[in-house]
């Protein structure tokens, strides 16, 4: 078993990888107290094992707005993770959609 196969997943989901097509985009703007206390780099630590591609990034208006891109599932997965209470600071609501992807993104970047 290689350092990457699929058992070393605890989502159990694929990465969408270099040269694959993503299938969904989550958007979402996170609000609550989610700025200063890690929560873009928690994100990121949520999104990369799920093979999401995209970023988290501070607003101007204390949120954070989150695009990640791959499967429906990762996105789903990491929009429940969001929502789940165990987050880094606190998350008081999501505003979020799962679209068709738009220009596809490498890595996973906090902004």
């Amino acid at each position: 078993m290689g350092l990457f196969s699929r058992d070393s997943n605890p989502r159990g989901s694929q990465p969408h990888g270099a040269g694959q097509t993503p299938d969904a985009q989550l958007n979402a703007v996170v609000h609550g107290h989610v700025q200063g206390v890690g929560f873009r780099y928690w994100t990121k630590g949520e999104a990369t094992p799920l093979g999401l591609t995209g970023y988290a990034k501070n607003l101007d208006d204390g949120t954070v707005e989150v695009l990640a891109q791959g499967t429906r599932e990762a996105c789903q997965q990491l929009l429940d993770a969001l929502n789940s209470g165990n987050t880094a600071g606190r998350v008081d609501h999501v505003d979020a959609e799962i679209v068709e992807p738009g220009e596809t993104r490498g890595g996973f970047e906090t902004l």
